[in-house]
């Protein structure tokens, strides 16, 4: 298994593809109504193999070091549902995912796999914004008797409020790259003018804010 890539590779990668995009003169506005210079979609990672080889090896390595005794990997639906799998096929690990809300018909599951009580588990996001929905799944895995032992994501927008909510949580976790990498990325490789390093830098501060 390969040592993980740097966060500034990874930055590079979802730029190139267009996982990524920066538009700090024309920005997004998200459900919540903020606007944003940036939209994420990782998903997007897939369609390309050997980028989608490196971050899965890139996860599988930087689990197995900083959670070595992981006995399982369980995907967020939807988007961390084919990055689970990929990477618990690299570590071979038992795989499942976990939905947001139980199914409403058939046997009614919200985790589909079979993993025991008490198994160590990893869950597995593509994307980190305030933590609160990776957080819900935690929630309701440690529910069901799974010991979750950290979290994995490829992106996080860094914001603090994420980290205060993994903190009170008690739940460790890591992302591949994040978004100070980005922007410094993003400047290097031209994608954006150095001028504009300022605003995205402001956004990240105060993301409701921003724009208005």
């Amino acid at each position: 298994m390969q040592e993980p890539i740097d966060a500034a590779k990874i930055a590079e990668y979802l730029l190139q593809i267009k996982a990524i995009k920066l538009q700090p003169n024309d920005p997004f506005t998200w459900a919540s109504g903020w606007k944003s210079p940036i939209y994420c979609d990782n998903r997007v990672s897939l369609s390309f193999p050997q980028i989608r080889t490196d971050i899965k090896n890139a996860l599988a390595a930087k689990i197995s070091a900083m959670y070595p005794e992981a006995e399982a990997i369980v995907g967020v639906a939807t988007a961390g549902i084919p990055q689970g799998a990929l990477v618990a096929d690299v570590m071979n690990l038992p795989a499942a995912y976990v939905r947001p809300e139980p199914k409403s018909h058939g046997r009614q599951n919200q985790l589909e796999g079979d993993l025991p009580k008490g198994c160590k588990v990893v869950v597995l996001e593509d994307l980190i914004s305030t933590g609160k929905s990776s957080l819900k799944a935690v929630e309701v895995l440690r529910e069901m008797g799974l010991e979750v032992i950290g979290l994995a994501a490829i992106f996080t927008y860094g914001f603090p409020l994420a980290e205060e909510n993994f903190k009170a949580a008690s739940c460790p976790w890591f992302a591949l790259s994040d978004y100070n990498a980005l922007i410094e990325t993003a400047v290097n490789t031209g994608y954006v003018e150095q001028a504009d390093a300022a605003s995205l830098a402001e956004w990240r501060k105060a993301p409701e804010l921003w724009g208005k």
